[in-house]
C-alpha cells in the first residue's frame, strides 16, 4: 500500500497519495456502520423532536396552552427553517475550514440548547426565537454530516448511505408519533405541559450521541486537501487495520490511482465556491439547486401542515393524530428500501422516477381531496404512497448536491444550495397554513397541492437533463480537488 509522502524539511510543495482510492476500494465494514449510526442518530432524534413539536402545534392553538392562531403556529416551523438556513451557512464555512469532526459536537450542542429553551418558552415570541436557535444547530448538522458521509463511505455505497441517513429522520417521526399518545393525552399531561416535556426528549437522548461520535475520526479526504497528508494516511491505515483484523483481505491499489496534492492549499471562500460552482460546473449546479429546492418545498409544505389538515378538515383530535402521522412516517422510512438502486441503476434515472412519480400521486390526491371523497385515513394512505416514492429521491438530493463538487468546498456548496432550497421551503408552511384556513374551503388547498406536485416533477426532469451521473464513481473522478496538481505526462 502506498503511503503519503512525508512533509519534513525541506518541505515539498506537493505530495502523492492513494488515500481516496484506498477508501473507495474498502468493503462495507463495522467502521462504516459506526459512521452511519453515529451521524444518523441525530437525524433520528431530530425527527422525534420535529414530529412532537409539529403535532403540538394543534395543542398550542388551544386556550389551555399559549393560545396561538393558525398563522402563528405555521410561522414557528418557518422560522425554524430560517434558522437551518443560517446555521448551514455558518457551520459549513467552519466545517470546510476546521474539519467535519469538530462541527459534529458544536452543531449538536446548539440543537440541544435550542430545544431546551423552547420547552420553557413563556410566550409566542420567546418560542419563535428559541425555535430559530434549534434550527440553527440542525442546519449545521445537515451539511457537516452529508459532507462526512460522502468522504468516508466507499463510492459504491455512497448513495444508499445518504438515503439511509435521510430515512432515519422518518423513523424518528414514527417514534415521535407513538410518543404523542403520551405527551398529548390530556389525562396524562395538561395541555400546557405535554408539549414542553416532549421537547426535552430529543436533547436528553442527544447526550448519548455525543459519546458515540467520539469514535468517528476526521475525514481523511478533508485532511489530505488541507495540508495534513500524514494524518490522512494515519486515519486511512487505521480503517484498513480494522478490516484486516476481522480476517478480511484488501486488494492492492494500482500506483496510477495516486493523485498529487499541494501541501499549502488555498483557503476557499464562499465567493470562490460560487465561481467554481457556476463557472466551472454550471449544469450540475443548476441540477443540484433544482432537486433540493423542489423537494424542500414539497416536504415543508405538506409535513408541517399535516396535522392542521387532519384537524381542520377531518376533526382529528391532537392525541389521535399520532395514528396518522405514524402511517405517514412509515411511508417515508420505507422509501430507503429502494436506496441501493441509486447506486446501481444510477442517480439521474432514479431521481426522475422518484420526483415525477410522487408529483403524479400528489396531484391525484389533491383532486380527490377537492371533490371530498377522502377520509382522514385514505388521504393519509395517499400521502404514504406519495412520500414512499419521493423519499429516496429527497434523500439522494443531498448527495447529488455535494458529491459533484471538490472536497475543499463541498460543505460550502451544499450549504448555499440548502439555503436557497430552505428559503423556498420556508414559504411552504406559511402558504399552506393560509390555504388551510379554518377548514371550510377545499379549493385553495387543492391548488396548493397541484403547484407542489408540478414543482417536484420539474425537479426530476431537470436532474435528468442537467445532472451528473456519479453513481459508483470516486469523488475525485467526479470533481477533482482544488488542491490537486495535474502533472504533465511523458510524451
Amino acid at each position: 500500500m502506498d503511503s503519503t509522502t512525508s512533509t519534513k524539511d525541506p518541505a515539498p510543495t506537493t505530495f502523492r497519495t492513494l488515500v481516496p482510492a484506498r477508501l473507495d476500494r474498502l468493503p462495507w465494514t463495522s467502521f462504516h456502520t459506526v459512521v452511519l449510526v453515529g451521524l444518523g442518530t441525530s437525524w433520528f432524534l431530530n425527527g422525534v423532536e420535529i414530529q412532537l413539536f409539529s403535532q403540538g402545534g394543534v395543542v398550542l392553538l388551544g386556550s389551555g396552552s399559549l393560545g396561538l392562531s393558525t398563522a402563528q403556529v405555521a410561522l414557528l416551523p418557518s422560522l425554524y427553517l430560517v434558522g437551518e438556513m443560517l446555521g448551514a451557512l455558518v457551520f459549513a464555512r467552519l466545517a470546510d475550514l476546521f474539519g467535519r469532526r469538530k462541527l459534529f459536537f458544536v452543531t449538536l450542542g446548539v440543537f440541544i440548547v435550542g430545544n431546551l429553551l423552547s420547552a420553557i418558552a413563556p410566550s409566542f415570541w420567546f418560542l419563535l426565537v428559541f425555535r430559530f436557535i434549534a434550527g440553527f444547530g440542525v442546519g449545521g448538522e445537515q451539511v457537516a454530516i452529508v459532507s462526512a458521509i460522502d468522504e468516508m463511505i466507499p463510492a459504491k455505497y455512497r448513495g444508499r448511505a445518504n438515503i439511509f441517513i435521510g430515512a432515519t429522520i422518518w423513523v424518528g417521526v414514527m417514534v415521535g408519533a407513538l410518543a404523542g399518545f403520551v405527551f398529548y393525552n390530556p389525562e396524562i399531561f395538561p395541555p400546557n405541559v405535554g408539549w414542553r416535556v416532549a421537547l426535552c426528549v430529543g436533547p436528553v437522548l442527544c447526550i448519548g450521541v455525543m459519546f458515540l461520535r467520539r469514535s468517528i475520526p476526521e475525514s481523511a479526504r478533508w485532511l489530505m486537501t488541507h495540508g495534513h497528508g500524514a494524518e490522512a494516511e494515519k486515519v486511512t491505515a487505521g480503517i484498513e487495520a480494522r478490516v484486516l483484523s476481522h480476517g478480511r483481505t484488501l486488494d492492492e491499489v494500482p500506483a496510477d490511482k495516486a493523485i498529487t496534492i499541494r501541501t499549502d492549499p488555498e483557503k476557499v471562500t464562499y465567493w470562490m465556491a460560487l465561481k467554481v460552482m457556476f463557472k466551472r460546473y454550471p449544469k450540475r449546479s443548476f441540477a443540484a439547486l433544482s432537486v433540493l429546492t423542489t423537494q424542500g418545498f414539497l416536504y415543508n409544505a405538506i409535513f408541517f401542515t399535516f396535522s392542521l389538515v387532519l384537524a381542520n378538515f377531518y376533526g382529528i383530535e391532537p392525541a389521535a393524530l399520532s395514528y396518522y402521522i405514524f402511517i405517514f412516517g412509515a411511508g417515508n422510512a420505507l422509501g430507503a428500501l429502494v436506496g441501493p438502486l441509486f447506486d446501481t441503476v444510477g442517480r439521474r434515472l432514479m431521481m426522475l422516477v422518484s420526483y415525477c412519480g410522487s408529483g403524479i400521486v400528489l396531484a391525484f390526491t389533491g383532486w380527490l381531496f377537492y371533490i371530498n371523497v377522502l377520509s382522514a385515513l385514505t388521504i393519509t394512505l395517499l400521502w404514504l404512497v406519495t412520500f414512499f416514492i419521493a423519499s429516496a429521491g429527497a434523500g439522494a438530493s443531498y448527495v447529488v448536491a455535494s458529491e459533484v463538487f471538490p472536497v475543499e468546498m463541498r460543505a460550502a456548496a451544499l450549504s448555499l444550495f440548502f439555503v436557497v432550497a430552505q428559503a423556498v421551503g420556508a414559504t411552504g408552511p406559511i402558504i399552506f397554513g393560509t390555504l388551510i384556513g379554518d377548514g371550510t374551503e377545499r379549493g385553495p388547498l387543492m391548488v396548493g397541492y397541484l403547484v407542489a406536485a408540478g414543482m417536484v416533477a420539474l425537479g426530476g426532469v431537470i436532474m435528468w437533463f442537467f445532472g451528473i451521473e456519479a453513481a459508483g464513481k470516486s469523488l475525485e473522478d467526479v470533481a477533482a480537488p482544488l488542491a490537486e496538481v495535474h502533472e504533465p505526462t511523458a510524451a
